[in-house]
């Protein structure tokens, strides 16, 4: 097995309601490997995502990206190291593809591109490969309100790509989206992470498609770890135990 990109170390999330979204999670991420995460609304995966990044700080416990504790004082360079797809997709709907694409490279720029949004050559270069990469030739200039559901999905990816990031999380990337584009953007999430050599992780609802494409199911349930499996040993007992009585909802 290969060195871990992400170590996840007996991970606390408590909020100030009394809700505790994660109750001692710990797990490894490893590079080139798509891991899906199931479990039912409200069984914390959201919070386990958003606590890699360093978007949720934990109660207690500790996440690791390569050698690189997630808190504040690092959060900059872990940004740099961790892409996000949201499900809502997070883009700036006045702006362009391009605009939006670029808006990736700001954690690898200083002050000055920051403030200007004036990017050297090369992040243009970047850019307009990502947004090749993802069949949205011709489309660089338009706004992307302009743009369907599925395409703005796309350029959230390639928004991610051009990070270049060792780790891409996805939080329900396909949840607002029909099957046919879901089959799409699940098939670009993989060919994107495999040629970075990134670990993939992805929040799922949806088990057939877990199925189709993680390579590894994590299932979470009231805040902790009740399997982790491959996924030829997603068995439908461990589904059932996970769902209960909502398992054929989210078939």
């Amino acid at each position: 097995m290969t060195t871990p990109l992400v170590r996840i170390q007996d991970l606390v999330k408590r909020y100030p309601n009394g809700v505790e979204a994660l109750r001692g999670v710990s797990l490894d991420l490893h590079p080139g490997e798509t891991t899906v995460v199931l479990g039912p609304s409200g069984a914390g995966k959201s919070t386990l995502l958003r606590s890699i990044n360093g978007l949720e700080t934990p109660t207690s416990g500790r996440v690791w990206v390569g050698q690189t504790p997630v808190e504040r004082a690092s959060l900059r360079e872990v940004r740099q190291r961790v892409g996000m797809v949201f499900q809502q997709f997070n883009l700036v709907p006045r702006l362009s593809v391009m605009a939006n694409v670029l808006s990736g490279r700001l954690g690898r720029r200083g002050f000055w591109t920051n403030l200007t949004f004036a990017f050297p050559a090369e992040d243009y270069d970047l850019a307009y490969k990502a947004i090749a990469d993802v069949g949205l030739v011709g489309r660089e200039w338009d706004r992307v309100d302009k743009l369907s559901g599925g395409q703005q999905q796309r350029v959230a990816i390639a928004r991610t790509v051009v990070q270049q990031p060792e780790v891409i999380l996805a939080d329900e990337p396909v949840a607002s989206l029909d099957p046919a584009t879901s089959r799409e953007i699940m098939e670009l999430l993989v060919q994107m992470a495999a040629q970075n050599r990134a670990a993939l992780v992805l929040n799922l609802h949806q088990i057939e498609v877990a199925r189709e494409f993680g390579d590894r199911i994590i299932g979470i349930q009231k805040g902790q770890v009740a399997f982790d499996e491959r996924t030829t040993g997603l068995s439908d007992r461990l589904l059932a135990d996970l769902y209960g009585e909502t398992l054929c909802s989210v078939r």
